[in-house]
């Protein structure tokens, strides 16, 4: 059965020099991990609905190594305005959060992303609601105009950026990952290129306010 510990009581014995103290302190961390990871593992989630409760085990048994080795690292950081185990988990679980989007989008490719066809193909201005033949075709033009602005406004770069992350929703990390950037350095690339996508479509007459009041 796991010790119960108090906050002064997991820094220390985490880090000490007795090894039986810091072995059982890790060895306690894990198994809380664990159980917080496969707990949100076992929630009803359409990715991993396919998997046995063994596999789901095996996959919080993995995650559970990585963050206790995380903790560890950051424990340093901690402010003590939680209970440590709290704390903990948090980090667990965003961890558990972060691997799978990354397996979600494994064989994510931004180069397929913008490669083939328009972005806002045609019918997509269809929101499902009812709507007049004429509000159908302004649209439609609107749309049009917009997929011709990011061509001609914006780099590639700020392309594949700005479609990936706010219009496909793929995760930051995982875009900032593929294209050899940053979490900071995409941000800066998707705010420049939503300033000059504006812009651009500000002077054709198309500004901010009538595109969301169009597509309301």
């Amino acid at each position: 059965m796991a010790k119960n510990r108090t906050n002064e009581e997991w820094l220390t014995e985490l880090t000490s020099d007795e090894v039986p103290i810091q072995t059982a302190a890790i060895n306690d961390l894990r198994t809380r991990l664990k159980r917080s990871i496969l707990y949100y593992l076992s929630q009803d989630r359409s990715d991993l609905r396919d998997l046995s409760g063994q596999e789901l085990e095996r996959m919080a048994d993995d995650l559970s190594q990585d963050a206790t080795l995380r903790v560890i690292d950051n424990k340093d950081t901690f402010r003590g305005e939680s209970k440590f185990t709290t704390w903990a988990n948090r980090i667990a679980i965003r961890m558990a959060i972060s691997d799978l989007r990354r397996a979600r989008y494994k064989d994510f490719s931004l180069d397929d992303m913008t490669a083939e066809g328009e972005i806002f193909p045609s019918g997509a201005s269809d929101t499902g609601g009812p709507t007049g033949p004429e509000k159908t075709v302004e649209r439609d033009d609107v749309l049009a105009r917009i997929n011709r602005a990011i061509d001609e406004a914006l780099t590639d770069r700020q392309k594949q950026a700005l479609v990936a992350v706010a219009i496909q929703g793929v995760p930051m990390d995982v875009v900032a990952e593929q294209m050899g950037s940053n979490r900071n350095a995409l941000y800066k690339l998707i705010h420049d290129a939503r300033r000059k996508l504006r812009a651009h479509m500000e002077a054709q007459g198309l500004s901010t306010t009538y595109m969301m009041n169009l597509f309301e």
